[in-house]
Order: structure tokens, then C-alpha cells, then sequence
């Protein structure tokens, strides 16, 4: 690429086609990447492969390589967000992923291990999280495998990248399947800008995650999400980053209260009809 300035032509070097350092990593669509692909597919551990990749993503900020991770497995496991995305359409972006969070410092610096496991967990997701300190390439291995095998759960890695020769340092990607001959994993890089998908083998990804991380101090791992499946309840979760959540909270802090007083009511059975009685509009997509 090149840039004009007043005085000179200056020559910028055009960063949207880096080479995939290969060995250690084989390309997915390479002819060897097709093959371990085919052989795994037979062995049966490519089987969260297809819902993931249908919702394949591009992260759309350099730092939100784990938003756009959260964001694409949130909508492989068909969880609801708790805002619409345009209009009636429901749909995970890596840009709504905030919990009621700034995303000034995402923004800048992106999102650590914790902060990962907890934007999953409040967007609807269970949440296993295994850092290389508390696990073993065993237990690693054997949750590749696990998730592999199935479309119920997706296992998320966070390494990096130096290990694999390539550019940048931490990283966030979903896991697309595994290839028990050669004891490789597929990572669906989320910066699609940079590098296509790969394979790796298992044991050096394993190293690129038992590096600590500056930022925290702790090393970092891989966590195993699936779709959290709640009992049947009659407490409900509120949206406060809903538009209409400061009409519903002035109904329940001030008329609520007003109509407790003007009404003679008995048990809960009255003052929850009293609630709903002639609530705002609003109040069905704030509380869920």
C-alpha cells in the first residue's frame, strides 16, 4: 500500500496477506490440510466443525479476537442474546458482548482469561475454564476430544501466537475438530485478515497456552462452553441495558409502591397482580 504525504511517497507494507508459517502449522484448505480434514471427519471428531463454521466470523477490531470467539460460539450453540441485534433479529456481534461493561479498554487492550469467562457466562453460556496451572496436555487432549465429537459444547483457546511463528502475542480462537494420527487441532483463527485456518499440532498449543500472560500474571488455557440449560423457574433476569429499562424502573420504584398503598392487598398473589396489572409496555423485553 502507499500513502501521499506533502513531501514525500511514503510505502506502508500491506498486512491483510501474511504467509501461514508452515511447519508448525498446515493450512486448512492446503492439499495435506483437506486430507487430515477427511480423516478426522471418518473418525468422528470433527463434529462441532460445521455449526462452527457456519458462523465463522472476522474479528472487526485488532483486539477483539475473544469477543468475536465469544460472539461466533454464542451463536454455533443457538443462545439467546438479551438484546436484539438490528430490529426483531437476534444475533451476537462481537461489538454488544459488554454485559454492561466499557468497551473503551477491550477496545485497546482486548480481554483477559477472566474477563472471557465471565462475558461467556453473563451472555448465557456454562462456563469451564482450565488454565495450563491447574490441568495437564492429557486433560487438554481429552476435551479436544470431547468437544470434537459432539456440536453440544466448543472449546476456546487462549495462547500464543509466538509459539506457531506467527505474528501478534495473546490470542483467543475456537477449536474446529481433531485429528487423533497426528495428535493436531484445527484453529478457526478469528483474524481472518491474517492467517486462514490451521492446523497445529496438539502438543505445541499446549505450549502456546502455558505462557504467562504480562497483562495478568497468569498463564493462560482454554475453556470448554456449552449452552446453559436452566430448570424451570418463576425468577426471571432483568435487561438493564434494555431502552425501555428507565420507564419499567420508575414504574416499579414509584408507581408500584404508590398503588401498594392505595389498595388493600392480602398475599403475594395480589400484590404480583397488582405488578402486572397495567404495566409499562416495555417491561416484557426488559424482563426475561
Amino acid at each position: 500500500m502507499v500513502v501521499a504525504s506533502k513531501s514525500r511517497i511514503i510505502s506502508v507494507p500491506d498486512l491483510s496477506r501474511i504467509v501461514l508459517p508452515s511447519p508448525p502449522a498446515i493450512d486448512f484448505t492446503s492439499i495435506e490440510g483437506k486430507h487430515l480434514f477427511t480423516e478426522a471427519l471418518g473418525n468422528g471428531t470433527m463434529e462441532g466443525f460445521f455449526k462452527l463454521i457456519s458462523y465463522y466470523q472476522c474479528q472487526s477490531e485488532i483486539n477483539y479476537c475473544g469477543l468475536a470467539t465469544l460472539a461466533m460460539v454464542l451463536n454455533t450453540l443457538a443462545i439467546d442474546p438479551p438484546q436484539k441485534w438490528k430490529g426483531r433479529w437476534s444475533w451476537f456481534e462481537d461489538s454488544m458482548l459488554d454485559c454492561g461493561g466499557p468497551f473503551s479498554n477491550i477496545k485497546s487492550e482486548g480481554v483477559s482469561f477472566e474477563k472471557f469467562g465471565y462475558l461467556a457466562h453473563c451472555n448465557g453460556a456454562q462456563v469451564e475454564a482450565f488454565r495450563t496451572s491447574e490441568s495437564t496436555v492429557d486433560d487438554f487432549r481429552n476435551s479436544v476430544i470431547s468437544c470434537a465429537s459432539t456440536d453440544d459444547c466448543h472449546l476456546v483457546a487462549s495462547y500464543h501466537r509466538a509459539v506457531f511463528k506467527q505474528t501478534g502475542t495473546g490470542h483467543f480462537s475456537p477449536i474446529g475438530g481433531y485429528h487423533a494420527g497426528r495428535d493436531m487441532v484445527l484453529i478457526l483463527d478469528v483474524a481472518r485478515f491474517k492467517y486462514p485456518p490451521h492446523w497445529v499440532p496438539l502438543t505445541l498449543l499446549w505450549d502456546a497456552m502455558d505462557i504467562i500472560d504480562e497483562a495478568t500474571g497468569h498463564r493462560r488455557g482454554y475453556m470448554i462452553i456449552s449452552k446453559l440449560h436452566r430448570a424451570p423457574s418463576i425468577l426471571y433476569t432483568v435487561n438493564c441495558r434494555h431502552k425501555g429499562w428507565n420507564s419499567v424502573a420508575k414504574y416499579l420504584v414509584e408507581d408500584v409502591p404508590l398503588n401498594l398503598e392505595l389498595e388493600d392487598v392480602k398475599d403475594v398473589r395480589e400484590v404480583l397482580s397488582l405488578v402486572f396489572r397495567s404495566p409499562p409496555a416495555d417491561l416484557k423485553d426488559v424482563i426475561g
